[in-house]
């Protein structure tokens, strides 16, 4: 398997995006979108995937999150669609659960090239300190949708909403590592009996 790093611009009248995408890393980030929490959460991807992970955004976050958080998806997922490249020799799925004290989450990854997002998480409160949680479904929406792939999040239980959040963007990131390791027994063949992705 080939270098699997990328970079991805993403200009527009509400955000100004850079994402650094090494799908082979070591679990190092340096996020910077201006939203505190959602960078929290994007660090836990990039540790829990493996991932090095570079994001910098500049939004009109005065106005609302939403912006920043949906393109931030946007251009992660097109970084995705670009490093996995034709995706011959990639397991193409993969899942997690992740727990987090009194909360446990599911997440569930096919890189098929269908885009499509199964989302069933509910929290306890609408924000987290100032984070709208409504933001946490546009983000996978816009990953799904530039990605092409499918993803099913679940929360399984959960009390406190920090938690909740915390362990779907944690699963999240271990079920994408998985999905795109290398499977030595492919040898470079797509997964898929179409052969194509």
């Amino acid at each position: 398997m080939g270098s699997r790093i990328t970079q991805i611009k993403r200009s527009t009248l509400e955000t100004q995006i850079q994402v650094d995408l090494d799908l082979d890393g070591q679990g190092c980030s340096e996020i910077n979108t201006g939203v505190p929490f959602f960078d929290h959460m994007l660090d836990q991807v990039a540790r829990h995937g493996c991932l090095d992970l570079k994001i910098q955004a500049t939004g009109d976050v005065h106005v609302d999150d939403h912006h920043t958080v949906e393109d931030v998806g946007i251009s992660l997922g097109q970084a995705f669609a670009a490093a996995l490249g034709d995706k011959s020799g990639i397991r193409r799925y993969g899942y997690a659960y992740v727990p987090l004290d009194e909360a446990l989450s599911r997440a569930v990854v096919d890189f098929s090239g269908r885009p499509g997002l199964e989302y069933a998480v509910i929290y306890p409160r609408a924000r987290i300190g100032h984070f709208d949680v409504d933001l946490v479904e546009e983000f996978f929406r816009g990953f799904v949708s530039h990605a092409r792939a499918t993803v099913h999040l679940d929360s399984i239980r959960g009390r406190n909403a920090h938690h909740i959040a915390e362990t779907v963007f944690k699963a999240f990131g271990r079920a994408v590592r998985m999905a795109a390791e290398d499977d030595p027994r492919m040898q470079g063949q797509t997964p898929s009996t179409k052969g194509v992705l």
